[in-house]
């Protein structure tokens, strides 16, 4: 779906997207919440300023996103240091993915460890190739690396899933 000004299309564009975005945001930030927050902030900003823009306009939200979530971490970073000179602190990290009904709570927990445990770079390139479907000129774009560079990281991040998923696969 292309973005248009008509009113009311951004609802149906955030619907359609809103989920793949939410995900996105969530591998860069502390909770759920803080990925919503970010989502919304970035949608805002994206929709009022940024769609008129040449380009996949999917792409353009994920390097807002993106911006939007260092932003807030970099806020929480300053937060979290006064806190502890305070004597408080934030709240742990919760899980990525919501369950669905009936899936398997374990094999869920085991997959948000695996995905937590690959370098950061891989796990951007994974998250953006698979879940919000971008090509890796795209990924290359919004994280600003060679597109060669994201096909990589993708390549190594799928094979350190498939060891560390499958380990009797691999020796």
């Amino acid at each position: 779906m292309e973005a248009t000004h008509e009113p009311g299309t951004w609802k149906l564009w955030l619907e359609a997207h809103g989920p793949k975005l939410l995900l996105c945001a969530r591998q860069w930030t502390r909770s759920l919440a803080d990925a919503e927050d970010v989502v919304q902030e970035a949608f805002v900003r994206y929709w009022r300023h940024q769609r008129h823009l040449p380009g996949d306009p999917q792409a353009l939200l994920v390097t807002s996103i993106r911006r939007a979530a260092l932003d807030h971490a970099r806020r929480n970073a300053r937060r979290a240091a006064r806190e502890e000179r305070a004597g408080g602190g934030l709240e742990d990290r919760d899980g990525a993915f919501e369950p669905a009904p009936g899936e398997d709570a374990d094999r869920r927990r085991e997959l948000e460890g695996a995905l937590q445990r690959l370098p950061a770079g891989q796990r951007e390139v994974l998250v953006l190739k698979i879940w919000n479907e971008l090509t890796f000129e795209q990924i290359g774009e919004t994280l600003e690396i060679p597109a060669n560079t994201a096909a990589s990281r993708y390549r190594y991040a799928l094979a350190a899933l498939r060891k560390e998923l499958n380990p009797a696969c691999h020796g």
